[in-house]
């Protein structure tokens, strides 16, 4: 049967009325304190590139449905959350979305149509041109843009360039900005700045700004009355300007987030929101476009206020999120199939009684080895490799920060760093030591030495008065240095060794300070019952953090741990073993209950993700040559290798010999104009608490967090609770910031990275010379120039553990219960008693229910 695309549209514009009209309902503003409030509680933070970690970058939206989030900004700034519909029906054509999952969301919509006509439907795509919420916007639509610069433009590099000044933390050799406030130093900078006026051949720019008040508060309040916004537009007139300058503001929000965590506020983004109010104003002000603002007034409030104008173009839309949930169910059904295989619990259970134990504990014999690693994605396929070289290894799949809440001070450092989850505030401090107190003494001053040195040096290199002389004498040079970079294949030395000699780096070691013994104790006892490590240890218990490494990368930070702040996990691993092998802390965990043989070594170490290499650290003298040492080495090694060779086709090395591979990827990490030296996380799609038996079969290609969890072993589901309201949301964050990455690189993801400059010192990039600062992933690290290697899918959340106790936590928890309910995040349960899988669903606006999941 052929329908047309208007039938189709007319069969879901009731489900899409009703949908999104959710979102604009009155919300209760009745001031604009209120409004400016909640505008700025919109925008997520983003963390400087030194510790760059993932961050949903719609978190401040997730009180509303995905969906009906997704239409708002739509309509606000025209940035969708879903991919064009010509990319799903592509998808759907190559056997990427299931034809079973796709037929059981179309029946599931109650909308009455099949797979053909959601296919017809979808080859024609309407895209509708937004109304215009800014007066800059209105400018630019009577513009000749083809021959002056959009007005638009000019507003956000001016306001992009006052910010790098105002913010700069040391990359600017000349700081011009006045040390009072951001709002107070753009006034009193810009009413001397005639570049605007300029640019876009608008008279008086500057004049207008010397006449604005002087404060930003009553900057808010006056614009709001000139520009007669009507109190139920504040808010969304508030946001769709905090957005337009989005990167900037997600930066103000990273210090008001800071600011929180030490019990203090901030409101730099509330200034913010002053300035691009201002130039709304001032824009408006001038009286070459009194005939424009009187039309803008209109539509502007049909744009902040009324659905009908998106409402015409979001029903296709609505087609999207069919198509997308589909997507998403057709990779579930993958997984639910493997988890059903994953553990034949007769079998288990007829082992358990035959040897006397507990029916509902698997029979383990002591492993030969344990390695832990962190949940991320990429410890997958090392954890699984491993495996393989030899079935008596056991790995478990933890947080990278390994549960200890520390910040770090680098040796002959000045500022401590954070090593754990953003989330988190640190609450004990980890220092850089070498050897005793006079020796540490010595070094720390010749280490300072040399980095004064360099940095004299680097000033010299790169101040006004030298620079051109500096390259005219010493270019040739220089020319071999890079040279030189390109073809090393030694890896570039992390900046915590700057300044020091390898082997001097190789004496430094990280120490827990002013911890009490009680203290240590629970501390280990809590790490490792939420790691199920709480018997049946190995000889030899690895722990792994993962970091990675590349050359001439702002963004090198985001390919490291995110657990750990975006620095590696080497330093808690190594914290974490000290403390498990001094037996002074064996004695008092034993008295919790938890028995760690005589014989039981703990070994930290880091994966290196960019070559799959595993580097070990602090090995006991008794252990330096020991044949269980040797064993260890050769298996690491051998799933490394294993590793390298499963990445090669996705880094186009396929023609590479397995022997050459490890060389080839040491080059590329240090090779200064690569642009893709790992591709991370991309493709994350899934997290899975449960014992390891559930997934030790199942190749999961690098795509599934994993993080064992035994509900046996935790009755009071304290560690069930730790797994929700942490590693969850950060896998969250993390997922979400690909997926926006990819479904609107312009708005949430960074761009072309080739043309990157480092904005401040570290507080991000520009792509290009100025404007909004950019946020969120390049696209080389998405797309390989041909296709998209991230397939933007919302993460599937499954967790072995009874519904009830699920149930319970996602109630109590606001936020974790708005991710669940809201749609942005799928949450199933694989049940202990029976193996079925549920899919936790709304059942009402107040109720929830397990539905059975298909299989």
């Amino acid at each position: 049967m052929k329908v047309s695309v208007d039938e189709v549209m007319a069969a879901v514009a009731n489900e899409t009325s009703e949908n999104l009209l959710v979102g604009l309902k009155d919300d209760g503003i009745v001031s604009i304190e209120q409004a400016v409030q909640s505008a700025c509680g919109r925008v997520a933070p983003n963390w400087p590139l030194d510790r760059s970690i993932a961050v949903n970058p719609w978190w401040g939206w997730i009180d509303q449905p995905m969906r009906v989030a997704s239409a708002t900004m739509d309509r606000l700034i025209g940035s969708r959350f879903t991919m064009p519909l010509d990319w799903y029906v592509t998808e759907y054509r190559q056997g990427r979305v299931n034809e079973q999952a796709l037929s059981h969301v179309l029946s599931d919509s109650g909308l009455g149509l099949n797979v053909s006509e959601l296919v017809q439907a979808s080859q024609r795509e309407n895209s509708a041109t937004p109304l215009p919420i800014f007066f800059v916007d209105m400018i630019d639509a009577n513009r000749d843009l083809q021959h002056q610069p959009a007005c638009r433009d000019v507003v956000i590099h001016a306001i992009g360039q006052h910010c790098a000044s105002w913010f700069d933390r040391g990359q600017a050799r000349w700081k011009s900005t006045p040390e009072t406030s951001l709002y107070a130093a753009w006034r009193e900078i810009a009413l001397h700045d005639n570049g605007p006026s300029l640019f876009t051949g608008i008279e008086g720019i500057a004049e207008r700004i010397a006449a604005l008040p002087t404060t930003h508060e009553e900057l808010i309040r006056l614009a709001c009355e000139k520009l007669k916004l009507q109190t139920r537009e504040y808010e969304s007139y508030f946001s769709a300007l905090l957005f337009n300058v989005n990167g900037w503001a997600s930066w103000c929000a990273y210090l008001n987030w800071q600011a929180q965590l030490e019990g203090q506020t901030d409101n730099h983004l509330s200034q913010l929101l002053a300035i691009t109010l201002a130039w709304e104003w001032v824009l408006a002000d001038s009286p070459k476009h009194r005939d424009l603002v009187e039309t803008w007034y209109a539509k502007r409030l049909l744009a902040t206020t009324s659905p009908h104008d998106f409402l015409q173009h979001a029903k296709q839309k609505d087609l999207a999120w069919i198509w997308q949930e589909a997507l998403e169910r057709s990779w579930q059904l993958h997984v639910n199939d493997g988890l059903n295989k994953g553990l034949n619990k007769r079998l288990t259970k007829d082992l358990n009684h035959v040897n006397g134990r507990d029916a509902a504990s698997p029979l383990v014999s002591r492993p030969a080895l344990q390695a832990v690693f962190c949940i991320d994605v990429r410890s997958e396929r090392i954890r699984r490799a491993l495996e393989t070289c030899e079935p008596s290894i056991s790995t478990h799949g933890f947080a990278g920060f390994f549960g200890l809440p520390i910040d770090y001070l680098p040796f002959a450092g000045a500022v401590a760093r954070p090593q754990l989850p953003g989330l988190l505030a640190p609450t004990m401090r980890v220092v850089a030591k070498h050897g005793s107190s006079r020796d540490s003494e010595r070094l720390l001053k010749k280490r300072r030495l040399r980095l004064g040195m360099m940095q004299a040096w680097d000033r010299f290199r790169t101040s006004a008065s030298s620079g051109f002389g500096f390259v005219e004498t010493t270019g040739l040079s220089y020319a071999l240095k890079l040279l030189k970079s390109s073809l090393d294949r030694q890896m570039v030395a992390v900046a915590d060794g700057a300044g020091l000699h390898p082997s001097e780096r190789a004496e430094i070691r990280p120490v827990l300070e002013n911890v009490d013994l009680h203290h240590i104790v629970d501390l280990a006892a809590n790490v490792l019952t939420a790691m199920s490590i709480t018997s049946g240890f190995a000889p030899l218990v690895l722990l792994v953090g993962h970091g990675s490494q590349s050359a001439n990368n702002p963004h090198a930070a985001g390919l490291d741990c995110g657990a750990c702040c975006g620095q590696s996990g080497e330093v808690n691993a190594r914290v974490l073993a000290e403390l498990l092998n001094r037996d002074e802390v064996r004695l008092g965990l034993q008295r919790k209950g938890i028995d760690i043989p005589v014989d039981t070594c703990f070994i930290a170490g880091l994966h290196l993700t960019s070559t799959d290499e595993l580097n070990l650290f602090d090995i006991p003298d008794r252990l330096a040559h020991s044949a269980t040492l040797q064993q260890a080495r050769a298996w690491l090694s051998q799933a490394s290798q294993m590793v390298r060779a499963e990445r090669a086709p996705t880094l186009g090395l396929t023609e590479i010999a397995p022997s050459r591979l490890l060389n080839t990827l040491r080059h590329k990490a240090n090779d200064w104009s690569q642009v893709r030296p790992e591709w991370a996380l991309a493709n994350n799609a899934a997290f899975i608490a449960a014992p390891r038996q559930r997934t030790k079969h199942m190749n999961l290609d690098g795509r599934s967090f994993l993080n064992d969890y035994n509900h046996h072993e935790d009755s009071d589901h304290r560690v069930l609770e730790q797994i929700l309201t942490a590693p969850v949301v950060v896998a969250h964050w993390i997922n979400m910031q690909y997926f926006a990455s990819t479904v609107d690189n312009r708005r949430w993801g960074s761009g072309n990275k080739v043309l990157h400059n480092v904005v401040g010192g570290n507080i991000g990039v520009f792509e290009g010379n100025g404007g909004d600062l950019r946020i969120g992933l390049p696209m080389q690290s998405l797309h390989d120039g041909q296709q998209w290697v991230h397939t933007p899918l919302r993460l599937s959340v499954w967790l072995e553990a009874p519904r009830a106790a699920i149930a319970e936590i996602v109630h109590k928890h606001e936020k974790l219960s708005q991710l669940v309910n809201g749609g942005w995040l799928h949450l199933f349960c694989i049940e202990p008693a029976s193996d079925e899988i549920f899919r936790y669903v709304r059942h009402t606006a107040t109720e929830n229910h397990w539905v059975p999941e298909l299989v």
